[in-house]
């Protein structure tokens, strides 16, 4: 193939996207407004005392994992009567410096599980959309929230704290057995998943079986490799801290801020009454040593300066006081291999960069996808047939999973620019075209909260980004100069989407309807929400 004929691809199918979104967005319209909390927490499907709890027999379903999805899968396949084991490493409270910003679409999904309240209790904090500072300017950047009632917004809180809420939640069902056990790997029949061996917490050797078993250990999970194809990328650090400001206010209340410093951002967000997460972003994989004091000099150099004056003196008192943490950004995206017994879910499954918040928003709506599908399904005994009907889940979680996935790694790549002109020119156009407000930033916002995860809204305001980019360099008088870094920074663009596009699956983000397990699995979530609607 031809550089031409490359070009005129290209170019076809940016203008063949943008079109697909002007026509779903005319068919679609507007998003209604969501019904009250309490309504949607009245739709529970069946009362989990109808049914025995796991004393009186196996389980049906074996949870591995009890963070965010393991604990929502739990009191969500409980409430619908399902038996439930779950087995978590560590029972104790994490202490984590990520998974503390839940956006407004990842609450609607807590909302659909009747999971809301475990977000109340913990001083958690109300999010309504983020500022955004370059060089000493900065954009207002606010969610989409007019149609949705005054309890919906983004919730930021201690990861800790939101964990033990949602564990407490599930155990408090009679069908739902927590306990504390490392699993050691998954329990094979024929080709089958029947269940895991793990070691209980005084360290006997213990085997649980169900006719499914649900990975879902997080991050540093040892049992994907038997479930999919993991390619881990660790694409930065953050190295995060805790500052305590005056009035304990940001100089936007109840927004995260965002620094387009160099080479990467930093970001400040609420997670009480009390307390500012910061987080740094160093990329690469190698950081300046904490203990030899290499780490508080990378601080106090090169980041203070880059940030809002207000937070500079907060700032270099907290990184003095030396309490400074790390955690790998990692990057995978989703290669099941269909296993008959088992499915993979939550960080375990999909990975990408945290800088959006996306990972627990991603991690609700896959639960609510498998709870959807697993509703009609009397026994699980038959596992082929239930892994058939699995394979839709692949299919329907893709628009909403790839979008936040693709958002979450473009956005870092444009945020962190190599070091050419035509980089820098993309991060400097992004952050104008967001400045610009009305529909250039509601749009791209809307992506980012999870409130409009759709594919071709993301693809149509990323090229509008380029373009603007490239608008900004040709005016007010073209130059032969000028249209050649125009043309680079397109090229950059192309570079950035694209690899993520491919990486994520064209056809399953954009034509998913093509697919023949997705139409047989949107029709059984419909019937779910119907049920859900009607109480």
């Amino acid at each position: 193939m031809d550089s031409n004929t490359v070009e005129e691809f290209i170019l076809g199918f940016f203008i063949a996207s943008l079109f697909g979104f002007i026509v779903l967005y005319r068919l679609l319209g507007k998003r209604p407004q969501r019904a009250s909390t309490e309504a949607q927490r009245g739709a529970s499907v069946q009362s989990s005392e109808k049914y025995a709890s796991l004393e009186d027999g196996e389980s049906d379903v074996v949870v591995v994992g009890a963070g965010v999805a393991g604990s929502a899968l739990a009191y969500s396949l409980a409430k619908d009567g399902r038996r439930v084991q779950v087995i978590e490493r560590d029972l104790t409270q994490p202490d984590r410096i990520v998974g503390e910003l839940l956006q407004p679409g990842g609450y609607l999904k807590l909302v659909e599980l009747g999971m809301e309240d475990c977000v109340i209790g913990i001083d958690s904090q109300q999010v309504y959309g983020y500022a955004l500072y370059k060089e000493g300017k900065y954009a207002r950047l606010s969610y989409p929230l007019e149609e949705f009632n005054s309890d919906v917004s983004g919730r930021s809180f201690h990861h800790g704290r939101f964990i033990q809420r949602l564990r407490e939640k599930a155990a408090s069902l009679p069908n739902v057995k927590m306990e504390q056990g490392t699993v050691t790997s998954l329990v094979e029949e024929n080709g089958t998943v029947v269940g895991v061996k793990y070691k209980s917490k005084d360290g006997q050797e213990n085997t649980a079986k169900a006719p499914l078993t649900i990975v879902c250990d997080g991050c540093f999970s040892n049992l994907r490799r038997n479930l999919c194809v993991p390619q881990v990328d660790i694409m930065s650090h953050f190295v995060g801290m805790v500052v305590v400001l005056e009035n304990s206010r940001l100089p936007h209340p109840n927004h995260g801020h965002v620094i387009l410093a160099n080479p990467s951002p930093i970001l400040f967000y609420p997670i009480s009454s009390t307390e500012v997460r910061c987080l740094v972003d160093i990329p690469g994989q190698k950081l300046p040593s904490i203990s030899n004091g290499d780490m508080t000099k990378y601080l106090k150099t090169k980041v203070v300066d880059q940030l809002p004056p207000e937070l500079r003196n907060p700032f270099i008192k907290t990184v003095e006081k030396g309490d400074i943490r790390t955690m790998p950004n990692r990057s995978m995206p989703a290669a099941p291999v269909p296993t008959p017994g088992a499915i993979l879910l939550g960080d375990a499954f999909n990975m990408r960069h945290p800088l959006t918040g996306g990972g627990m928003t991603v991690a609700l709506s896959d639960v609510v996808v498998l709870r959807d599908l697993l509703r009609p399904v009397q026994d699980f005994s038959n596992a082929a047939a239930l892994t058939k009907h699995l394979e839709s889940f692949y299919s329907l979680r893709k628009p909403v999973a790839s979008t936040i996935n693709t958002l979450a790694g473009a956005l870092y790549k444009v945020f962190c620019p190599a070091p050419d002109q035509a980089s820098r020119e993309m991060r400097e156009a992004c952050f104008d075209y967001l400045s610009l407000g009305g529909i250039y930033s509601q749009g791209p916002i809307a992506l980012l909260s999870g409130l409009n995860p759709k594919p071709m809204s993301l693809v149509a305001h990323f090229f509008a980004v380029a373009i603007y980019g490239v608008g900004r360099l040709l005016l007010p008088f073209p130059s032969p100069k000028r249209v050649l870094l125009g043309a680079r920074l397109l090229s950059s663009a192309y570079g950035i989407i694209f690899p993520i596009l491919k990486s994520e699956g064209v056809r399953q983000m954009f034509f998913p309807i093509t697919i023949p397990s997705y139409n047989r699995g949107a029709s059984v979530v419909m019937k779910s929400a119907m049920f859900d609607m009607l109480g």
